[in-house]
């Protein structure tokens, strides 16, 4: 959790930031029940030594045949343990009260981050390519889906409930496509593949940032202390907990996992197609580096780059946006998210984020690395979505379809595609 100490020295920042991201926390609450945290620590420190000198004094009375006097100090310590348990009960209850309220606090944000209140006032930073001009009445990626016998809502609804999809043929091609060529891209850049749980502790999403704030975005495993994480981002981080890492280079991870969500609050938003699902595939990747703002700063555009280059190879119209602060998630320190423009939509739609977050992560934690005088610091955590599918199947269907049905596939997929330079026009089918 982050220091106290800096809690204390910018209780006003923290405070600000605390509002701006529309965490509800009272700062000024917090320290004070760290005074009271800090007295209580003292007093019951205080009795228990008491206690310890008291019951040595009885032994050595007892030693010497003092026994009326040993009877006295006895009575005397029974009121004196009574005080301490009495003291020890008061300050486990104001430790609880004290780790619950901290891990509310909220990272600080950059001076650039945009300040509003929700997506619609984050700030476009560039746009990359323009989106397509159809001479048709271009269809939306469910209609290409069914028509191709790519997409299947209805038995995933009839499987699985709401929100839920089956991937079929050249559906499911492309799903796997788009993840081995994320994964080819982060290869060829140096990161170090890992196949990780999907499935962890719930100390584990406390100590990423997780919990306690998207509780209920996750789905629990009814009597376990397991949960089903949303993001590969958990358990990579999680890799490196409790250690002290080399980062003599900075360590980048990367992972491939499916991901569940449960959506709450998200009822009737996005719900049509696959936009918003419960269950879809991320490549993940992570880069964990000296506390250092100024090399953390480049690897946030160096990861936003690689997830660009990805967009770039799929030949897909997209812009990066600055994150503002009512839209970004209390850990966070600086956030982009990239758009991708949909057509079915008539406008972008958010497909990845990158994200700085200091030593927020590495606190909770406990990920260190020794610096150039050999001290224990706390590092500095990036992430960053290379792709996630489904979704990112909107834009690659729509953007590239033709006025016969067919779909244009891009160079980059063809080799993880067998080849396929198109799928070619399909007989429309009746929904």
């Amino acid at each position: 959790m982050l220091d106290i100490n800096v809690i204390r020295r910018q209780a006003n920042e923290f405070q600000e930031a605390a509002d701006q991201k529309r965490i509800k926390i009272d700062i000024c609450e917090l320290l004070a029940l760290d005074e009271l945290r800090r007295e209580l620590m003292q007093l019951t420190e205080s009795l228990r030594a008491a206690r310890n000198r008291r019951s040595k004094v009885i032994e050595g009375m007892m030693r010497e045949g003092r026994k009326a006097e040993a009877l006295v100090e006895r009575e005397e310590a029974a009121v004196q343990q009574e005080q301490l348990k009495q003291a020890e009960e008061e300050y486990r209850k104001v430790l609880a009260e004290y780790e619950a309220l901290i891990l509310l606090v909220p990272n600080l944000m950059s001076p650039d981050t945009p300040i509003g209140k929700s997506d619609e006032d984050n700030v476009e930073v560039r746009r990359v390519g323009a989106a397509p001009e159809f001479d048709f009445a271009p269809r939306s990626h469910i209609e290409l889906g069914q028509q191709h016998e790519m997409i299947d809502l209805a038995r995933g609804v009839k499987i699985g409930g709401t929100r839920q999809y089956v991937l079929r043929n050249y559906g499911l091609q492309l799903h796997r496509a788009v993840q081995q060529l994320a994964l080819d891209l982060l290869l060829d850049k140096g990161f170090e593949m890992l196949d990780v749980p999907v499935l962890v502790k719930e100390q584990t999403l406390v100590a990423t940032g997780y919990f306690p704030a998207n509780r209920d975005q996750t789905y629990a495993i009814n009597g376990e202390d397991k949960w089903l994480v949303g993001t590969s981002e958990v358990p990579l981080i999680a890799y490196c907990s409790d250690e002290v890492i080399d980062l003599t280079e900075p360590k980048r991870l990367a992972a491939v996992t499916p991901c569940y969500r449960s959506e709450v609050g998200s009822a009737g938003r996005d719900a049509h197609g696959l936009y918003r699902v419960h269950q879809f595939a991320k490549v993940e990747q992570v880069v964990l580096c000296r506390a250092d703002l100024a090399e953390s700063l480049e690897w946030l555009e160096k990861m936003t780059a690689n997830s660009e280059e990805l967009l770039q190879l799929l030949e897909l119209p997209y812009r990066v946006v600055a994150v503002c602060s009512g839209d970004m998630s209390q850990k966070n320190y600086k956030q982009y998210d990239i758009e991708t423009w949909m057509p079915s939509r008539g406008s972008y739609g958010e497909t990845h984020s990158a994200s700085l977050l200091l030593d927020f992560q590495a606190r909770r934690s406990n990920i260190k690395y020794r610096d150039e005088e050999g001290k224990l610091q706390y590092a500095y955590t990036l992430n960053n979505t290379m792709v996630a599918s489904p979704r990112i199947l909107i834009p690659l269907l729509e953007n590239h379809q033709r006025e016969d049905g067919s779909i244009y596939i891009p160079p980059a997929l063809r080799p993880y595609m067998r080849g396929l330079a198109e799928l070619q026009a399909a007989v429309e089918v009746k929904v």
